[in-house]
């Protein structure tokens, strides 16, 4: 099988169907990707995808190439994860690589073979792409369109390429859903739930999963806002609501909200869609969800300029994480650089400490300063800003900082520290 498209979707996708027994060729047209992955070198973060890569190319059954005919002709089942970005300046999905995959792929076809769809796309792309398959591949030539959407967690990409929780095939006939199951079956004979559906129900199952996610997010986060207001306390709110099990307690943590390049953009492309259906109530419904997370970044911004006694300008303030969350050196639509940005655009000098992100982080943002280590960020800061919540922060001394800073003033950005402790150190809390 081929895999075309090999940034984080396609990398993981790759390793895992060669870690389930496959021979796999990995795809791209970016030559330097092909020739870091060729090298087994990840040029991306996530935990244990390095040496499974690595495991799969000694061992042959995975390699990578820059050649659609390559592809065309050495593969029978090619899965298309290239990615779709929101529009730029506009709410829906850039569908440019989708396309070029389908069409590029597809003119070199002449024999059997199904195309899979990974990608996240709006609702009406995969019939799209299966007349795009028609119009293009060789005369006589069976090959079939099927979308199977991803799941992936990044920082779990591992455990979800080989263990996921559901496989959804949206199919056009017994034959696409017969060659699927044959591709997952290891996966599916340890039990791994699979949901058979059309096309148009699988692309939105993607991002509907997400957007309930999202929803559960900003749904505490408004809770959050109105505790705040009535003296409560939404740690203890939350933790109630998660005993209940048609609730769980999953994505119920208040704080600073969501980002990365899923949540936000799968948010804003259901809503997009759901303006071209003309559902405007509903549209008004998915668009608060992005409100409320969007307001959180405000909020944080708010609450350290309270605690340096009305201004940012002229302190320095020390911004404890770059990613969008924990476990991965993704900094899209980040809310700790979201809020590293505004404070400086206030006119503090702000120093980002993160584990892994800050590369990417300085590219994104290169008018902020970086620090190697902790001790490096925080020095003589005024405030500290924590931000994302590394395992390796979470409930951190205070002792660790204190022989750095400045001053002891800290905002807890994702309720990652004891109140008390800190507070019993000496240091004015606030989460």
């Amino acid at each position: 099988m081929s895999v075309i498209g090999t940034g984080y979707l396609g990398t993981a996708h790759a390793v895992g169907m060669a870690e389930l027994g496959h021979a796999v060729i990995g795809m791209d047209v970016d030559r330097e990707k092909i020739a870091a992955l060729s090298a087994c070198e990840v040029p991306f973060f996530e935990p244990g995808l390095t040496e499974l890569l690595r495991k799969n190319v000694e061992a042959g059954r995975l390699r990578f190439t820059a050649s659609y005919d390559e592809v065309a002709a050495d593969a029978d089942i090619h899965f298309v994860c290239v990615g779709t970005p929101q529009l730029p300046g506009a709410l829906g999905a850039d569908l440019r690589w989708v396309e070029s995959a389908f069409t590029e792929l597809s003119a070199r076809l002449t024999g059997p073979a199904l195309v899979v769809g990974k990608s996240t796309v709006p609702v009406g792309t995969a019939r799209r792409m299966a007349e795009v398959v028609r119009r293009h591949a060789a005369d006589g030539a069976r090959v079939e369109v099927t979308w199977s959407p991803e799941f992936l967690r990044e920082g779990h990409a591992v455990e979800d390429t080989l263990r996921p929780d559901r496989l959804v095939f949206g199919v056009a006939s017994a034959r696409g859903e017969r060659l699927l199951r044959e591709v997952y079956r290891p996966v599916i004979e340890h039990h791994c739930p699979v949901v058979v559906t059309d096309y148009a129900t699988a692309e939105l199952i993607k991002v509907s999963a997400n957007t309930f996610l999202a929803m559960k997010i900003s749904f505490i986060n408004a809770i959050a806002e109105i505790c705040e207001a009535a003296g409560a306390d939404v740690l203890p709110l939350a933790a109630a609501l998660g005993h209940d099990e048609r609730i769980g307690g999953s994505f119920l943590g208040p704080g600073l909200g969501f980002g990365g390049g899923c949540l936000p953009k799968d948010i804003r492309a259901l809503l997009a869609c759901a303006s071209e259906l003309g559902l405007g109530d509903v549209a008004a419904f998915l668009h608060q969800i992005d409100v409320i997370n969007l307001r959180r970044r405000t909020r944080v911004v708010d609450a350290g300029r309270e605690m340096l006694g009305g201004r940012y300008a002229g302190r320095r303030v020390c911004v404890l994480g770059a990613a969008f969350k924990p476990g991965t050196d993704d900094v899209r639509d980040s809310p700790a650089l979201a809020v590293a940005q505004a404070v400086l655009d206030e006119g503090a000098d702000v120093v980002v400490h993160d584990p892994v992100a800050t590369g990417g982080a300085a590219r994104s943002h290169p008018r902020l300063r970086y620090a190697g280590t902790l001790a490096g960020a925080a020095k003589d800061a005024d405030l500290v800003m924590l931000l994302t919540d590394w395992t390796e922060w979470r409930g951190m001394d205070p002792a660790v900082l204190e022989p750095w800073v400045r001053e002891r003033t800290i905002v807890d950005a994702r309720h990652a520290l004891s109140p008390s402790r800190w507070r019993s150190a000496g240091w004015n809390y606030r989460a």
